[in-house]
């Protein structure tokens, strides 16, 4: 019976409706605030003003029409439509493997199409293609028309949200069984269905690795652009630039490359698709992921050789952690342990490993994103708090994240989870947390 594959959510995450209503307000908010509060035309990062008329100067826009008329720019909407459409025309012609994903609740198992990394390269080709010819000037207009953007992506993520809370009403869906609460905006934010499909394409998952994750690094190289042309060409843009576009789109790149490995993600196993991870994928990751990058086209930061070496140095080891981390874990998935890695048995009959990076916590992988998330912002000084909103946020999302991991592995193993707990101990931070 369909209740009986699709059970009504009985337990509530961010606080329940209220939380989910106050989050879908708060991320548009805080998304425009780190711009305003963060930028030339602000008059720096922060602002120079006092708290009183920082206050006074917002209560004035928000209640001025012509204000909220200026976050709307129809070139910079179409600028966005048409990049999105890039990314849906490049997933349907460029070759790539098809590649099973976990074993859904029906015993059956979905079919993706593996060519993330394939549309990232075309993109850089086109994007380099179009720099060489025309010069860093001509791809500034990211820059210049960040507010649009960032509003046609809020557009399109509020967009999502609705379609496939409504189509998740059609007979036969696959429900998350965190998202079908009966509340309207509980669902819509946390998201009904699992795998929202047109055919054979998959919403989550196309939108999770394409058009924010790809957009983040033309992003930064618009950024690069917008500091060359303001510093006489590419040979003057500043050490800590570089490093910043070399981070991320080494980061990005990974990511693509090791698709696969995104099928078996909560986001992708467990969590619904609504306006959460649509917001998530498509504003908060190029949009404010980037930050550092376009802090630094305003204002330039010279490292030194020195600065540098120590910058990469903390990049490399957060990298180094992250990656060995993930290496262990697929391995030993995938039946393999060239490391002999020890691991304990379950009453389920699988394997939980406590040795190597997974005996010292139990997200290792994410210890080592902290560590590259920090690494990220150095390069940005510190003049200001605000560049490293990234690594605050990050650990915040990372802990829930863990939270909610541990708590379906109680669930999951009963006791045997308890037992582990007690021989892996902590939870990110080794000896720390």
């Amino acid at each position: 019976m369909a209740s009986d594959l699709n059970p009504r959510t009985t337990h509530y995450e961010f606080l329940g409706p209220p939380g989910a209503f106050l989050i879908s307000i708060g991320v548009p908010i805080a998304s425009y605030g780190l711009y305003f509060g963060c930028s030339e035309s602000a008059g720096g990062c922060p602002p120079p003003l006092s708290l009183s008329v920082l206050f006074d100067s917002v209560i004035r826009a928000a209640s001025n029409p012509a204000w909220w008329k200026g976050l709307w720019d129809t070139d910079a909407s179409l600028l966005y439509l048409g990049w999105y459409a890039f990314c849906l025309v490049a997933w349907a012609i460029l070759p790539g493997d098809a590649v099973e994903g976990s074993t859904l609740r029906t015993g059956k198992k979905l079919s993706y199409k593996i060519n993330a990394f394939s549309t990232f390269l075309l993109a850089l080709g086109i994007t380099s293609g179009w720099i060489l010819r025309n010069g860093p000037e001509s791809f500034t207009f990211i820059y210049d028309k960040w507010v649009g953007l960032l509003t046609a992506s809020l557009v399109m993520s509020v967009v999502q949200a609705v379609y496939v809370y409504a189509a998740s009403f059609k007979p036969g869906k696959l429900l998350a069984l965190g998202g079908n609460s009966g509340n309207f905006i509980y669902d819509w934010y946390i998201g009904r269905e699992l795998n929202p499909r047109i055919g054979s394409f998959d919403i989550k998952t196309f939108n999770e690795l394409r058009p924010g994750l790809i957009l983040w690094v033309l992003i930064n190289i618009s950024m690069v652009c917008e500091q060359a042309t303001r510093r006489g060409g590419f040979a003057n843009v500043t050490d800590s630039m570089w490093l910043v576009l070399v981070f991320q789109t080494w980061y990005v790149a990974d990511g693509l490359y090791n698709e696969p490995a995104l099928f078996t993600t909560m986001d992708v196993t467990s969590d619904g698709f609504g306006f959460m991870l649509a917001v998530g994928d498509l504003t908060w990751v190029p949009f404010i992921y980037s930050l550092q990058a376009r802090y630094l086209a305003f204002h330039p930061v010279e490292l030194g050789p020195l600065g540098i070496a120590g910058v990469l140095a903390v990049n490399f080891l957060g990298y180094y952690i992250f990656r060995t981390a993930n290496a262990e874990k697929n391995d030993f998935r995938n039946g393999q342990n060239p490391k002999n890695l020890k691991a304990m048995e379950t009453k389920r009959g699988t394997k939980l490993l406590v040795s190597g990076w997974w005996g010292r916590s139990r997200h290792p992988n994410y210890l080592g994103d902290l560590i590259m998330g920090f690494a990220w912002s150095l390069p940005t000084g510190f003049e200001t708090p605000i560049t490293y909103f990234y690594v605050v946020y990050f650990a915040v999302l990372l802990i829930h994240r863990q939270r909610r991991d541990d708590e379906a592995c109680q669930k999951k193993y009963g006791d045997d989870w308890t037992r582990y707990t007690k021989i892996v101990k902590y939870r990110i931070v080794p000896y720390i947390y």
